[in-house]
């Protein structure tokens, strides 16, 4: 099973910015579409972001286009959410998943390859 970290969580106010990164071995980034899904409270997990294996494709919910950036580095095994002009209902906790294809990843429904969670906080 993918071993996937996520990293750069925290408490930022509204307006505000935060990097998440998503590390892992060169294993389970190689070839690998990887995304970023959140959960807040009470909702069910929804899909945040997604980059193919080669980086040129990327794909963003509605509610985040022109506020966050999906990146990877291949060289670090690591993929990064640069998330911008944050607001209060981006309150959450991000998940890192990686699949076969951009469209498989976007899609969330494995079961396997999901790192353990970061909690993101906009405070109002």
């Amino acid at each position: 099973q993918a071993q996937l970290v996520e990293f750069g969580g925290g408490l930022v106010q509204t307006g505000g910015s935060l990097t998440l990164s998503c590390k892992g071995d060169k294993k389970t980034f190689s070839g690998a579409a990887l995304a970023w899904f959140r959960q807040a409270p009470g909702k069910e997990r929804e899909f945040v972001a997604g980059i193919n294996w080669s980086g040129g494709r990327t794909r963003y919910a509605d509610d985040v286009q022109g506020r966050f950036t999906i990146a990877r580095d291949d060289n670090k095994n690591s993929v990064l959410l640069q998330m911008d002009s944050l607001r209060p209902e981006d309150t959450a906790v991000y998940y890192c998943h990686k699949d076969r294809t951009l469209s498989t990843a976007v899609a969330g429904t494995a079961l396997d390859y999901w790192g353990q969670g970061t909690q993101v906080t906009v405070s109002s």
